[in-house]
């Protein structure tokens, strides 16, 4: 993982696994991946998701949406590029895009919006400390 200037950029290698009947990646793998970009972004914010959970803070996904551009196929390196949309006092909006390592070509483009919510469930206020550091960004080296 690597860090650009607000964003953050994950690397992945396509598993076969991750393939469907017509040898390229089934579409709901690309949220997974875009789970995998969210929470290193948090991470290089300073905290990781397991320690916003010790704190009380969950963040449920309350709305997805993915445009899929190219296929991506076993094998392939992926890059996964996140980087914080907006953050409000309950919720926090990231945009991502899926690119292909080898030749940058852009696979897919996604965005999840999260709602903080306590362990029972209830909506509550991000901690002012986390919603700091996601406004902060990712830390540098």
């Amino acid at each position: 993982m690597s860090e650009r200037g607000g964003e953050t950029v994950s690397e992945l290698r396509v598993r076969y696994a991750e393939t469907d009947q017509m040898g390229v990646v089934y579409h709901g793998n690309y949220l997974v991946w875009c789970e995998v970009g969210r929470t290193d972004f948090i991470r290089q914010c300073g905290m990781s998701y397991a320690d916003m959970e010790r704190e009380g803070i969950r963040l449920a996904v309350v709305e997805a949406t993915l445009r899929l551009h190219a296929s991506a196929r076993y094998d392939e390196e992926v890059l996964v590029t996140t980087r914080l949309a907006s953050v409000r006092s309950r919720a926090v909006a990231f945009a991502y895009e899926i690119t292909r390592r080898a030749d940058g070509a852009r696979i897919a483009s996604a965005a999840t919006t999260l709602m903080s919510v306590s362990g029972d469930g209830r909506t509550i206020a991000l901690a002012p400390a986390i919603r700091a550091l996601l406004e902060r960004g990712p830390l540098v080296g």
